[in-house]
């Protein structure tokens, strides 16, 4: 009998004040990037947007349950977007347009927590991996060029996704046996954040070797969830950019492990 095709959920990235040429005046738009769908699809998995949930939604909380939204898919992928806030992680933010989204927060670390909880694999996508850090009680640099002065530049905004840096795997680690020596190790890097308190239970696989920020976490134990600060789903038209493929197949076999083991 045919294996069926993998269901991977991705968090919405929530637009609280749509522009009024848009048409959805005094509505909140709830969407996914592109490029990340086609990049998981592109390895045979299906993707889904998970809504998030509002208790001053038509859908009321009370009428399903996140276990049952969770039960339903294989995977998760956390989607980069707007910052984490940092009332998420006991601070105060040092300038209003570091504010970030808390209400995207806490429906993402809820879905997190429950995919964790089911044992499903979760994989994070910049924003993603430091909602991961922090979900495990990690904090954040509010901004790189505030925090750490010394650092080089991980956002651009007049390059956008054309801005990248070089980064080296921790020796050892799941990521560094993913890749040979060599493939290349260059990362597209749009984050103004970026991890500083390292969550627990986690372990740093990949940093800039230019000022140490890190690039990637992974979770000990038996569950799959990894962290990229890097944009991977942006990565397959330059040859010169680490190969995304490794990281995606890795986390759709875990996927697809799961699956089996919930079949039998």
């Amino acid at each position: 009998m045919r294996k069926r095709a993998l269901r991977i959920g991705l968090s919405a990235r929530l637009m609280h004040a749509p522009p009024v040429e848009l048409g959805f005046r005094n509505k909140v738009l709830q969407y996914l990037e592109q490029s990340v769908a086609h990049w998981i699809m592109y390895h045979g998995a299906l993707v889904f947007m998970i809504p998030a949930l509002s208790s001053s939604a038509e859908l009321q909380r009370s009428s399903i349950r996140i276990h049952d939204v969770v039960e339903a898919f294989d995977g998760l992928v956390l989607q980069g977007g707007a910052d984490i806030s940092p009332q998420s992680y006991g601070e105060e933010p040092l300038r209003p347009e570091w504010a970030g989204d808390r209400l995207r927060d806490r429906y993402e670390i809820e879905l997190f927590w429950e995919f964790v909880i089911q044992n499903k694999p979760v994989l994070g996508i910049c924003r993603g991996a430091q909602l991961i850090n922090i979900a495990l009680g990690g904090t954040l640099h509010q901004d790189i060029e505030f925090k750490r002065p010394d650092a080089i530049r991980h956002l651009n905004r007049e390059l956008y996704d054309e801005n990248s840096h070089e980064i080296v795997f921790t020796p050892d680690t799941r990521l560094d046996c993913l890749y040979d020596d060599t493939a290349h190790r260059r990362v597209i890097s749009i984050h103004h954040q970026a991890i500083d308190k390292l969550g627990n239970d986690l372990i740093v696989e990949a940093r800039s070797p230019a000022d140490g920020i890190i690039e990637a976490i992974r979770m000990k134990g038996e569950n799959y969830v990894t962290g990229f600060q890097w944009h991977p789903e942006f990565h397959s038209s330059d040859p010169e950019l680490l190969d995304s493929t490794p990281v995606m197949r890795d986390f759709l076999d875990a996927a697809q492990r799961r699956q089996e083991l919930v079949a039998k």
